[in-house]
């Protein structure tokens, strides 16, 4: 898709289970059309066909993707329009305030029962316990890894200078904030940048903020204090009624990886693994809290336990990921009965109706 498209994940698979944002990613529309019915129905690909129709008319679409299969979409909003289309299966916490906004489309007429038999409905259920269970662990050993995360987080969090890092948080709500507060409080919209999918860790880190002016790496180690600072910067913005976007960890969801200030044209975020990069424009920065707020020679006097944590964090995030992978087989699998059980030409009626919708929403310009 062009550049007129912005890319995110709303769920995401983490150490404290499926967790979803659609509550806030979703506010504030005219209208939602929310896709009902089982998977292989073909509402991703009528998304993605609402998504390029959208794009060619000259809107601007915000993406969301799957974090089983980061090339579908969960979801997409016309930003000029006020107009969401998404998946309900993957959807948990759309507003639900004005029902009236909200538009159920059946993809589930689209299913020719007579081609399901009773031993596939069987099969299906006992699928879709395994689907269960395979996620179930995922999420298991994800925390897992959590825990030993909060092991690793120790050794540097006892050598932190919390007044230096509270030093850094202040001059940087100055520094970005200073003649652009307004009296009325505002409320971030919080979204993922990225996701744990079967492949491992994927993000749009870089797309996000390829029209930034400023780009602020922040770097250290587990415990010195990026999150953190994170959460001052985004509170104060609130409170200073910034419009701001605050993007969640996608591993820890009670974490924050990312601010963007998109009319200050900034961004700053954890570059660390598994989402690391470097500066490499004008307008890039590196915010280093290991130099700034640390203790010296922790890396050095801990590097055996350091090396031991780490080895145990990777293989729990190894193994967790292989769950996610079985959990996209067996999905597949439960895909492939609906698949072969639907009716696609009333598949394409159904995308034919969303798409007149969205052009009497468009309007002349768009037939």
């Amino acid at each position: 898709m062009s550049e007129k498209s912005s890319h995110y994940f709303a769920r995401g698979n983490t150490a404290h289970g499926a967790h979803f944002l659609y509550n806030s990613t979703f506010q504030g529309l005219n209208k939602i059309f929310v896709l009902k019915g089982p998977p292989g129905t073909g509402k991703s690909t009528v998304i993605r066909s609402l998504a390029d129709s959208l794009l060619e008319n000259g809107q601007h679409v915000q993406c969301f993707h799957s974090p089983l299969r980061p090339d579908e979409l969960d979801g997409i909003i016309s930003t000029e329009l006020k107009v969401g289309v998404v998946d309900e299966r993957v959807c948990e916490g759309i507003p639900e305030n004005e029902p009236s906004k909200i538009v159920y489309i059946h993809f589930g007429e689209a299913i020719d029962n007579g081609r399901i038999s009773p031993e596939h409905l069987g099969t299906i259920e006992e699928l879709k316990a395994k689907l269960v269970d395979a996620y179930t662990k995922a999420y298991e050993t994800f925390l897992s890894a959590l825990r030993i995360h909060d092991e690793w987080e120790k050794y540097y969090i006892e050598s932190m200078d919390f007044t230096k890092a509270d030093q850094i948080a202040q001059e940087l709500i100055q520094q970005f904030y200073a003649g652009h507060e307004n009296d009325t409080p505002i409320t971030g919209r919080h979204l993922f940048f990225g996701a744990a999918t079967p492949k491992g860790a994927f993000d749009f880190i870089q797309s996000l903020t390829a029209e930034l002016d400023r780009r602020i790496f922040i770097k250290g180690r587990p415990g010195s204090g990026k999150s953190t600072l994170l959460k001052k910067l985004a509170a104060a913005a609130e409170n200073n009624g910034i419009e701001v976007q605050v993007y969640h960890c996608g591993f820890d969801p009670n974490s924050l990886d990312m601010l963007i200030f998109p009319r200050l044209s900034i961004a700053i975020f954890d570059s660390t693994a598994p989402h690391e990069y470097f500066p490499d424009r004008d307008g890039d920065e590196i915010l280093d809290m290991y130099a700034l707020t640390m203790t010296p020679g922790i890396d050095e006097a801990y590097a055996a336990e350091l090396a031991a944590i780490k080895e145990r964090y990777s293989a729990k995030m190894k193994e967790a990921t292989s769950y996610l992978a079985l959990a996209e087989a067996i999905d597949s699998q439960i895909k492939a009965f609906y698949v072969a059980a639907t009716d696609f030409s009333i598949v394409e009626e159904l995308r034919l109706q969303l798409q007149s919708q969205l052009n009497e929403l468009l309007g002349p310009s768009s037939l």
